[in-house]
């Protein structure tokens, strides 16, 4: 064969592997609103930087006449390419060929680019649309889910992991994306689930619908499972490359500065004013925080569930940090058991990508509840405590207003490890509200029960107890508070800190992996 005949071959398997499932597939999936998987990279890669590799890796399956079947470079997408002008390699499910499932080959490609991205220190990025394991390879199916879920282990605090579902995703599937760093869903178009709606009305009787079961508002509002709910294809994979902007690209390096044009020195007066007169009204913490935070930008992550608290990036003087907080218009603020894991795992992911923490209290304390007891709150709070002792990233944590009880040490108190610690005037720092205190304390009770008018002298002992002890400066005196600020001077103070604690190193005790109360 001649060399212009070997180039001419070349070029024409090349075509041939882009033509993935054919033209009728192709635009079977593009009525659906999805696109394929080569056009999903297009959008993920900055233009012209994806580089291909294992285009022509096929199937050997001869199973169930498999072996007169072609499928497309195995139904998967493999390669490595820039995302804004960063390394970072991806793998995309090809649902037009084979129903986009995994076989033996299929799971070596997604194994091989996992190989290379810890090897070279760049995140990885799943776009994941299959119908699972491909039946007619059987156990070898069953093992390359098994080889992928063990790379997504040793990887985790390596790299940033990211998984998108664009599309169906059942069975052993769904356990690799979950055991990634964030996963993306999208809306109306992508679900999730371990048994499908038939299995379950075939074992158990009951009837679902694919959406109710396992769609992308059920993980983000319901289970957790999801981080981000998405409008469409080009929407995740742009929200993707967003977050990737404050993730750095291993546990080696610092996330990416971006030039941010927000003055270092900006006064947030209208903080000063943000806070209710009375207690036990609300306020929107998020206004807080993007009133902090460079250009008031907030990526929020798991935005729909538990969302009595809240987590996401931010940039202050052009770095990223990591975010959390009570919401007081959320179940007032309390910590409950899908609060304390949304933080837990926050934390261990800004700590594993070398993230400084910030952390903005308002938290009356655990929330009360004989479901919540049944259901593990001690086991489940005691994450909250194990995340934040456990993180060695800097820790800063601004005391709002209420900050009661065993939940002032989950949300990041100084003896849990806090860096440096800031009230607000506004701050209750005690064992418990007021009201609570009144009816606790023994001379209180007494006092009242010898009142000829009780019910004034309970509310002149919760003043005396509110004015004695709801604020910080108890705290302050000794030196469980930092300093008391001016809510304004709150973006000057955490930048500063932050600045101050930038080369921070502590170690922990040499050991195998500690025992996180799961």
């Amino acid at each position: 064969m001649k060399v212009s005949e070997k180039i001419d071959l070349l070029k024409k398997k090349r075509e041939k592997a882009k033509e993935m499932g054919g033209e009728k597939r192709l635009a079977k999936q593009h009525d659906k609103g999805k696109l394929s998987a080569r056009e999903r990279l297009d959008v993920l890669f900055d233009e012209g930087s994806f580089r291909e590799i294992d285009m022509f890796v096929e199937h050997r399956c001869k199973n169930f006449g498999m072996d007169k079947v072609d499928v497309n470079s195995d139904a998967v997408v493999v390669g490595h390419g820039k995302v804004n002008g960063r390394v970072v390699f991806a793998f995309s499910q090809d649902f037009t060929s084979q129903g986009g499932s995994l076989g033996e080959m299929h799971a070596a490609k997604i194994c091989k680019v996992m190989d290379l991205a810890v090897k070279a220190g760049a995140p990885i990025v799943g776009l994941n649309d299959s119908g699972g394991a491909r039946v007619e390879e059987n156990v070898d199916a069953l093992k390359g889910y098994g080889e992928i879920f063990m790379r997504n282990s040793r990887a985790s605090g390596v790299i940033p992991q990211i998984s998108a579902i664009m599309g169906p995703c059942a069975g052993g599937a769904v356990y690799s994306p979950i055991m990634t760093d964030f996963v993306f869903m999208v809306k109306k178009q992508s679900h999730m689930f371990i048994t499908s709606p038939y299995v379950i009305k075939t074992v158990t009787g009951e009837q679902t619908t694919f959406e109710d079961l396992g769609g992308a508002m059920v993980h983000n509002t319901k289970s957790g499972n999801a981080h981000f709910a998405c409008e469409s294809d080009e929407d995740a994979i742009e929200m993707i490359i967003d977050l990737l902007d404050y993730l750095p690209s291993n546990n080696l390096e610092e996330a990416p500065e971006q030039e941010m044009d927000d003055d270092p020195e900006r006064v947030c007066d209208i903080l000063d004013t943000i806070i209710p007169d009375e207690s036990n009204q609300p306020y929107d913490m998020k206004k807080i925080i993007e009133e902090v935070l460079d250009d008031s930008e907030f990526c929020e992550v798991h935005e729909h569930y538990a969302e009595n608290a809240i987590v996401g990036f931010g940039r202050l003087n052009n770095k990223a940090v990591g975010i959390i907080a009570n919401q007081p218009m959320i179940q007032a603020g309390c910590l409950d058991i899908n609060a304390s894991d949304k933080i837990s795992r926050f934390i261990r992911t800004c700590d594993a990508f070398n993230i400084p923490v910030i952390t903005f209290v308002d938290v009356p304390g655990y929330l009360p509840g004989v479901e919540q007891e049944w259901n593990g709150i001690i086991r489940h709070g005691a994450k909250l405590l194990w995340s934040y002792s456990e993180a060695t990233v800097p820790k800063l944590t601004v005391v709002t207003r209420k900050d009661y009880g065993g939940a002032y040490l989950a949300m990041c108190a100084r003896p849990l490890g806090a860096d440096m610690v800031f009230a607000w005037p506004t701050a209750e720092i005690a064992v418990m509200g007021a009201k609570g205190a009144v009816e606790v304390i023994s001379s209180y009770r007494k006092e009242i029960a010898e009142s000829e008018d009780p019910k004034a002298k309970t509310e002149e002992k919760i003043k005396e107890y509110e004015d004695a002890f709801n604020v910080p400066y108890i705290a302050a005196s000794r030196g469980y508070i930092d300093d008391v600020i001016l809510p304004s001077e709150t973006r000057i103070r955490l930048i500063d800190a932050l600045e101050a604690m930038s080369t921070k190193s502590e170690i922990l005790p040499p050991k195998k992996h500690g025992n996180i109360p799961l």
